[in-house]
């Protein structure tokens, strides 16, 4: 006797049309990931913030800052002392309590992201800061961001003493024109991703960990910055500096991964995501099919190591644009990539950075072959967050960070991890099916 299998029910209508979305969403996506994989940022540039973001130009004083809309009312610490230092760096007030008065009535507030540029931590950009400009040779996107300043009293995590301010001034009129003059000098600038290629390789996720990338940086620079025709001791200052920041390649990240999204998700459909960002009090993302529309939730506090004398009470809701890094699948993404840095951010070992980046695998589009990882079997780092896989398994994109007191003026009081809010995700993706027109429930 022949035992036959039971009929497949036929799908119903409901079922071909979510069927024939979700392919339409594939192609889309596919896509999106060449443009990803197939991008070349280049440094081009080095020049005064105002000179190429017209919104810095106009008369009314303008702050940038990082992560979705916010009122400096609503704020933290860190951020709110960001904007204090960077009105006593353009010179619209003399002291803190001058500058606050003058934040909370007269300075109007924008987003980096909605002007090309990103930030780290406050992201806070003034006219006159000096910024990074890279441009997506393809497509000719660009992206701008301020250069790292290194480590202790810093802007970005809210110091603003007269050695920051110092600090940006000497960035600006010193450091910025000898890069750029550096970069100028190269055919056709500084490509970007041969630079990350080879770091990737040698222990760098490009947030947290940038020591490979920013040493292969100082040896295209130093010649021709040792070749310019600079005082001696401003010369030192600059190359000095240079081979002192560890960190100072991530700003370059920043804004390649910048352009590289922007150029990706110009006119494209699908469900990657684009920009990943926090101001503090929410974290935002953007994605491809929904063009510059911000998807909200209220952002986590990063839990990692801190340094004497601080704690996790200490630490301040998470900021930055940084996450930019991950949205283009590096940083917490591939922390599979340096295994140097898991102690630090106090993620555990070896073990926990493999799983990390295997967990990670779940909601991406795949690999990226052009950054081979070799401690992962030379699989490429993940590429294209994917909304729909993010809400499908619960698994949310893992960001490393630096963690900033929660009081301003205070600065880096540790390093750890932060997860992004599956609410961003669950609003992103329902908006992506009402656009489609798909009913939720019924589906």
């Amino acid at each position: 006797m022949t035992s036959t299998a039971p009929d497949t029910p036929a799908p119903t209508v409901l079922e071909e049309e979510t069927m024939t979305i979700a392919a339409s969403i594939d192609e889309a996506n596919e896509q999106i990931i060449q443009r990803i994989t197939g991008a070349q940022p280049v440094l081009v540039d080095v020049v005064r913030a105002a000179t190429v973001i017209p919104e810095l130009a106009q008369e009314q004083k303008t702050l940038l800052h990082a992560g979705p809309p916010l009122p400096f009312a609503e704020m933290t610490g860190p951020m709110q002392g960001s904007c204090v230092g960077a009105a006593l760096f353009e010179g619209w007030a003399s002291t803190e309590e001058e500058a606050r008065e003058l934040l909370a009535s007269e300075v109007r507030f924008i987003p980096c992201h909605h002007v090309g540029a990103v930030g780290p931590m406050g992201g806070i950009t003034s006219a006159g800061m000096a910024v990074l400009v890279v441009e997506e040779s393809g497509t000719g996107t660009r992206a701008y961001c301020t250069m790292n300043e290194g480590i202790g009293k810093v802007l970005r995590f809210g110091a603003y003493d007269e050695e920051v301010v110092e600090r940006l001034r000497w960035m600006a009129e010193d450091l910025g024109p000898a890069i750029a003059e550096a970069v100028r000098g190269l055919d056709g600038g500084l490509p970007v991703m041969p630079l990350v290629a080879r770091a990737i390789t040698m222990g760098d996720e490009f947030h947290q960990r940038n020591i490979a990338a920013s040493a292969l940086l100082l040896t295209k620079l130093a010649g021709p910055i040792a070749a310019q025709d600079l005082d001696p001791a401003r010369k030192q200052r600059i190359l000095t500096f240079l081979g002192d920041t560890d960190q100072f390649f991530l700003n370059i990240m920043m804004a390649s991964c910048k352009a590289v999204m922007d150029a990706a998700r110009a006119g494209a459909d699908g469900s990657i995501v684009t920009a990943m960002t926090r101001n503090g009090k929410n974290f935002g993302i953007r994605v491809a099919g929904l063009g510059d529309q911000w998807f909200e939730a209220p952002v986590n506090t990063p839990e990692g190591l801190f340094f004497t004398g601080f704690s996790q009470e200490d630490a301040n809701p998470d900021i930055g644009d940084s996450a930019i890094t991950e949205t283009f699948g590096v940083g917490g993404m591939a922390m599979i990539a340096a295994p140097g840095v898991i102690r630090f951010v106090g993620a555990g070992g070896f073990g926990d950075a493999l799983a990390a980046s295997e967990d990670m695998l779940e909601i991406v589009h795949g690999h990226n072959s052009g950054l081979p990882i070799p401690t992962w079997d030379f699989q490429g780092a993940c590429v294209g967050i994917d909304i729909r896989k993010v809400v499908a398994t619960g698994i949310t994109p893992i960001i490393n960070t630096g963690i900033a007191h929660r009081i301003a003026g205070r600065g880096q009081v540790g390093a750890g991890t932060v997860r992004a809010p599956l609410a961003c995700f669950e609003k992103a993706l329902e908006a992506l099916a009402a656009k489609h027109g798909v009913d939720v429930d019924a589906a």
